[in-house]
């Protein structure tokens, strides 16, 4: 999701996009991306904080990649990808240059995944130290110094050799990272926007069976005081835009007509 900052006003606002996955494998593509930019984000602010917060994030990742599954369905979703841009490579008006690097990306990327083998993630797996603060970070607070010395020693080792530490980690899970975020790139490219009205603030979708889509993005002006809480499946979506009031009232569903832009991604 693209936000925008609060009291971001003028020639530079930008629309805010609200994004839905509409499977499971979508929904777990999502997140893991999420996870890599907040964990690159947290550990170039070069700070013990800035460690904590980044090591946070490359567990959440773990816990997640390590389900044996995750590997297995980027690398079928990237043959999947090459196999449907391929079939445009006859087709009339297309940039057969620009095709052919998105699908030797794809290639390289899945040969980097397939590469890495099926014990990539071993080396994490088996670390005691990462596995110590795993289990202590299910406890509030359970990631003090006086809980893990040795990781408040780690924390306290200057900047540059600890930030090394922590990108050599995160590099074992850079060829998922690097292919879900191309895939996630080309599945947004592939998007068709139509602009539509939310009557009250209410919409219903309905996809067809045959055409399939797994992601949803639901584009609002910049300014636009309402967001959309959106429930459904890859048959049928509904949407309903609420008014935001304060973080201590509860939000309104809005009763007048949301002017807004549907994407639906295959």
């Amino acid at each position: 999701m693209t936000e925008v900052q609060p009291g971001s006003s003028g020639m530079d606002a930008e629309p805010t996009i609200y994004e839905q996955p509409l499977n499971e494998r979508l929904r777990t593509f999502l997140r893991l991306d999420f996870l890599y930019s907040q964990a690159l984000y947290h550990n170039d602010k070069a700070s013990s904080w800035g460690s904590r917060a980044a090591m946070a994030s490359l567990l959440d990742m773990l816990a997640i990649a390590m389900r044996g599954d995750v590997r297995s369905d980027v690398l079928k979703e990237l043959e999947r990808q090459c196999t449907r841009l391929t079939e445009f490579q006859n087709h009339p008006g297309i940039d057969s240059t620009r095709l052919r690097s998105l699908v030797s990306n794809l290639q390289r990327l899945r040969t980097d995944l397939g590469s890495a083998g099926a014990a990539w993630l071993q080396p994490l797996r088996d670390s005691e130290f990462l596995a110590a603060i795993k289990h202590r970070s299910a406890i509030p607070g359970g990631t003090c110094e006086f809980d893990l010395p040795d990781y408040y020693f780690w924390l306290n080792q200057p900047d540059e050799a600890r930030m090394q530490t922590f990108v050599r980690w995160l590099g074992m899970l850079r060829p998922l990272c690097d292919a879900i975020a191309e895939l996630l790139w080309l599945t947004r490219q592939n998007g068709r926007s139509s602009e539509q009205l939310a009557s009250g603030g209410v919409f219903n979708i309905s996809f067809d069976r045959d055409t399939p889509y797994q992601l949803l993005r639901i584009t609002l002006p910049p300014g636009a005081a309402v967001y959309p809480e959106i429930s459904g499946s890859h048959y049928r979506c509904s949407l309903r835009f609420l008014a935001w009031q304060n973080t201590d009232d509860r939000p309104r569903q809005s009763t007048e007509d949301v002017k807004f832009i549907l994407t639906c991604c295959p």
